[in-house]
């Protein structure tokens, strides 16, 4: 009975001493607090108002002006003021939504239409995102829609893993709908999923004004199917270095997998050029995390897919 109780003892003091772990929330990823913004389309494409939300200090914008992130808020996200050659439209595929006591995000695909004088014109795929940076606006074309954005922010610490809350909604179908609205809608292979990007990276610029970056930690999840309700506190653990053979590994894990912009000291949007793996125990610069309703890219997705997002935060 002595040697029960000793035993007992030493491994509740070995428990006692583990490191706990640190949540850190991000600013604003409760989605409790949104800024909402009141647009007016202009007449000829039908005249509606629009309301955009962005996350951030709890105010209303009234009025036709480009919007900056507010209260240090580090995240911007798909809704946007577009106005080409004069014309006013925005674009609307991430809302607030009632959770309990409080709110989360909800990020939609959807097929966004034009119509000029009454007649449908343009239509075209709009997944819902949100992320770590800021958008230009107001956007001026269609032309390269990555450019618009500033993705990532500064950042310096090596994280554990990021955990969220989540619900989604995946639609079935293995062919996903291609639409610009400057050509044919079509179709492309492969079924849709939600998916989480974190990318910690150590960034560099030359004298040209150029922009490199080495990946030093890695998470994207895809999610292909739907989940039965809300997923609480899941956990997503960050690997470092050179993650190619590991058995995590994913092709679209890979260097590169799209281009991303960011400003750099002249002024100027440019890409991130990403070039390869840093060492596991490298030190990063910048943080790039999305979180989006579509993994395709602009322009490509199965409309209905959603995802629901709360409670974001960082684990050390």
């Amino acid at each position: 009975m002595k040697w029960l109780v000793y035993t007992m003892l030493v491994l509740c003091c070995a428990v006692s001493s583990l490191p706990a772990q640190e949540k850190i929330p991000f600013m604003f990823g409760d989605m409790d607090h949104w800024v909402v913004r009141e647009i007016h389309e202009s007449a000829i494409i039908g005249g509606q108002t629009k309301y955009l939300y962005e996350l951030g200090p709890v105010d209303t914008i009234v009025g036709n002006t480009a919007y900056k992130n507010r209260g240090n808020s580090p995240w911007a996200n798909s809704n946007v003021m577009a106005k080409v050659a004069g014309i006013v439209k925005t674009n609307v595929s991430v809302f607030p939504e009632k959770r309990g006591e409080g709110w989360c995000a909800r990020m939609e695909t959807r097929m966004e239409k034009v119509k000029v004088l009454g007649l449908v014109d343009i239509e075209v795929v709009a997944a819902g995102s949100i992320f770590l940076g800021s958008v230009h606006e107001p956007i001026k074309g269609t032309k390269n829609p990555q450019s618009m954005l500033l993705s990532g922010l500064p950042f310096t610490k090596r994280p554990k893993a990021l955990q969220f809350d989540y619900k989604v909604k995946v639609m079935p179908q293995h062919t996903r709908v291609r639409s610009t609205g400057f050509s044919r809608k079509g179709e492309v292979a492969g079924q849709d999923s939600v998916a989480v990007i974190l990318l910690l990276q150590k960034r560099w610029e030359d004298k040209q004004g150029n922009v490199y970056s080495k990946r030093v930690g890695t998470m994207v999840h895809r999610f292909s199917q739907s989940s039965n309700g809300w997923v609480n506190a899941r956990s997503f653990p960050i690997l470092y270095g050179n993650i190619s053979k590991l058995p995590e590994y994913k092709p679209y894990m890979r260097i590169q997998v799209e281009e991303r912009y960011t400003m750099n000291s002249k002024g100027e949007s440019v890409p991130i050029r990403e070039v390869g793996w840093a060492k596991a125990d490298e030190k990063p610069t910048h943080m790039v995390l999305q979180f989006v309703s579509s993994h395709g890219g602009a322009y490509i997705g199965s409309p209905g897919n959603t995802f629901w997002l709360d409670n974001v935060k960082l684990i050390y």
